[in-house]
């Protein structure tokens, strides 16, 4: 255990507490088991370095990732023990889906020692496979997304502003003192700042690895589906980011790429969870995933840059944009009448000679402009709705 202490008080030692992501302060850290879930990239390990760093003893605590070499010749259940019996109260485990019966396992340590305290992260995709044993009475799960385009400003370029409400930015009141020009910073966050390491000089190449991995490893891994998968499922990404945006033809898709159709629906499913594209829905029942998909997305602007690159429909980015950062806090819907719906609001997504033809003047329909600085009536510019969280 020495080797894993010197590791934590490692990263301990350059955790970084002057930004915090939007979720830290919502979390309940005094739960028995909490577990944070988030695809790759989105800052989870620093979030959960941030709050031992602030708030714990490191004595009382300690920090291990589940791909750690120590597990090669060590179990986790016997780590729990032994860091229990040495009066550890708050064990964090990093990536906790790649230890194998990983459900199993924290069943076990949340029955065997009621007076610890468990945080673990893990892909996305943890939601929806089922391990061997139910967590859901014992943890609570939360997800972390990425970066809004207000945690942008401030992580980036160091301009803090509050969180607007949906009512709020539909009435035009999101301001931006001392910035003047939204509209640079605003193309630059769609090309690199979904993702913290968007600051890094490689960012395109860790985006690139994190695709990779999240195909290649992760959801086959998680799903127990082979090698050939992988194979499939980048070819059914490869057929989203040439879309603009993509309207599925299941029965089609699954014969080019030969697979069943309700195997389909699952390579979709997976891949949303994993954080690689966002499937909207209609209103059916008006319940949240119970509707027919009507378009699929890359999950958010900078994957389609990524992917695309220049290539990339204006489009196609700016409702990516809209649908991305809006779900974080609503249920978003398609709309018979406009592109999306969200409650009782209807929205239109365009640039800034977007007509409003098909938009109602009822106070409950919105157009949606790219390329304008400031709003007016029911025109609202696309930037705005990066505030939400």
């Amino acid at each position: 255990m020495k080797t894993l202490y010197q590791k934590f008080e490692t990263l301990l030692r350059y955790t970084s507490t002057d930004f915090k992501r939007y979720l830290y302060n919502k979390v309940s850290w005094k739960s028995r088991m909490i577990g944070i879930i988030g695809a790759r990239g989105v800052g989870k390990t620093t979030m959960i370095l941030q709050y031992i760093k602030e708030n714990l003893d490191t004595k009382k605590a300690l920090y291990v990732s589940a791909d750690d070499l120590y597990f090669s010749d060590n179990r986790l259940i016997e780590l729990a023990d032994e860091f229990y019996k040495n009066n550890g109260e708050y064990l964090f485990i990093d990536e906790i889906h790649k230890y194998p019966d990983w459900s199993r396992v924290l069943k076990n340590i949340y029955d065997s020692f009621p007076e610890l305290k468990v945080v673990f992260t893990g892909s996305s995709i943890l939601d929806i496979i089922r391990g061997s044993a139910d967590l859901s009475r014992r943890a609570i799960i939360y997800k972390l997304h990425g970066l809004s385009f207000r945690e942008y400003l401030e992580l980036f370029h160091d301009y803090e502003t509050e969180v607007y409400s949906l009512k709020q930015i539909i009435q035009n009141k999101v301001k931006l003192s001392n910035i003047k020009h939204p509209l640079p910073l605003f193309k630059d966050y769609l090309k690199r700042g979904y993702y913290p390491f968007g600051l890094e000089n490689e960012m395109n190449l860790r985006l690139g690895q994190i695709i990779v991995q999240t195909l290649e490893t992760d959801i086959p891994q998680y799903a127990n589906l082979n090698v050939g998968t992988s194979r499939k499922l980048k070819r059914l990404l490869s057929i989203i980011a040439e879309s603009t945006p993509f309207k599925p033809n299941f029965s089609k898709i699954a014969k080019i790429i030969r697979v069943s159709r309700n195997s389909l629906d699952d390579y979709f499913l997976y891949m949303e969870k994993a954080g690689l594209i966002a499937q909207l829905r209609d209103e059916t029942n008006g319940l949240r995933g119970l509707g027919k998909v009507e378009k699929i997305y890359l999950d958010n602007p900078n994957i389609i840059f990524n992917l695309v690159g220049d290539n990339s429909n204006i489009g196609n980015i700016r409702e990516t944009f809209f649908f991305n950062q809006m779900r974080v806090k609503q249920d978003v819907l398609s709309s018979k009448k406009a592109d999306f719906v969200i409650d009782e609001y209807t929205f239109e997504i365009g640039g800034k000679n977007k007509q409003q033809k098909q938009i109602e003047k009822d106070g409950k329909s919105f157009v949606v402009k790219d390329d304008i600085e400031f709003g007016y009536l029911n025109v609202i510019p696309l930037w705005a709705f990066g505030f939400n969280y």
